[in-house]
């Protein structure tokens, strides 16, 4: 199984603010759909700040470099969108100190410390239409490939289809966390754009991590 660098997460950093900066309008036709209308500009406006620290983040050891994405996210990123991957990426980076890799086992342990902190802090389970939807069997069928001895690559495939299956579960669901719970059944028929964003985040280390 193969590791993965301190070069490599920085990548997935810079794949996630790509892939982010293309869909931006999209994420926030569906956050005006249930939200504020700004999903998709924030986390590109946050991304684009952790973009211009690279010089400072790029060469540092694991924990550091997601800390700074974390740190970056929440003071430059509005809403809640925010304050939970930044919580997701400061929880990652203590699994991660003073690592400059990462075995496939020890980057899923990353990624549940990273749930568990959105879970504290955002209140949300499964069916409640937010990114633990789409993020949360991302890391679960992540977490069973690599335990059933499939390479990297496959982990983080699989990790992408559970993520896909998340959001398209999030369509029919009724919101019961965050702006969205607002509108009560008319938050129904529409996907949740933290799920998208953390879709996005999945296909981004899939590219980037192997």
């Amino acid at each position: 199984m193969s590791h993965i660098s301190s070069n490599q997460v920085f990548v997935w950093i810079e794949r996630y603010a790509a892939h982010i900066a293309e869909q931006k309008d999209y994420l926030t036709r569906l956050d005006s759909a249930i939200g504020d209308a700004d999903h998709g500009a924030n986390m590109h406006r946050g991304l684009q700040a952790v973009l211009a620290k690279k010089a400072e983040l790029q060469n540092n050891d694991i924990g550091v470099i997601l800390k700074g994405v974390a740190m970056t996210l929440i003071s430059k990123v509005g809403g809640a969108s925010g304050a939970l991957y930044g919580t997701f990426f400061l929880q990652a980076s203590t699994v991660a100190q003073s690592k400059t890799q990462l075995s496939a086992s020890e980057f899923g342990s990353l990624l549940e410390k990273g749930l568990a902190g959105i879970v504290l802090r955002g209140k949300a389970a499964i069916g409640d239409k937010t990114m633990v939807d789409a993020l949360q069997p991302a890391i679960k069928a992540y977490k069973h490939s690599v335990e059933s001895g499939e390479t990297l690559e496959n982990a983080l495939s699989n990790a992408v289809s559970a993520a896909e299956q998340g959001l398209k579960s999030t369509v029919p669901l009724v919101a019961r966390k965050g702006r969205a719970s607002y509108l009560g059944e008319r938050s129904a028929g529409h996907p949740d754009p933290g799920a998208a964003s953390t879709l996005l985040l999945f296909r981004s280390a899939a590219e980037a991590l192997v």
